[in-house]
């Protein structure tokens, strides 16, 4: 079973083939994406990139192009002074299905 790590939005995920996963907005991206591992295992073989594999690519299908993930509160608070500030954010997502680690 072939894995790899990817770089997207800031973030790095560990993938598998037929994985389905949730990343940052991706723009101007219609049905598919391609990205360039950072690391590949297949079995016993490890191949690790300096910044990335060489020859390797990771191909996904766009299940959903824009999502909205659960909403995340902050609180501001100040005891005794009448003071409070609540605020709300719904970070904008695409999912992702993987097709392909070749």
């Amino acid at each position: 079973m072939k894995k790899a790590v990817i770089l997207t939005g800031g973030k790095q995920y560990l993938v598998s083939e037929g994985e389905t996963l949730n990343v940052e907005l991706l723009k101007g991206v219609e049905k598919t994406a391609s990205f360039e591992p950072l690391l590949v295992l297949d079995g016993e073989k490890v191949s690790v990139g300096a910044p990335t594999v060489k020859g390797a690519k990771v191909t996904a299908e766009i299940v959903e192009a824009d999502v909205q993930a659960d909403k995340v509160t902050a609180i501001r608070y100040k005891a005794k002074k009448r003071v409070h500030k609540v605020h709300g954010h719904r970070q904008r997502q695409t999912t992702l299905k993987v097709v392909s680690i070749s």
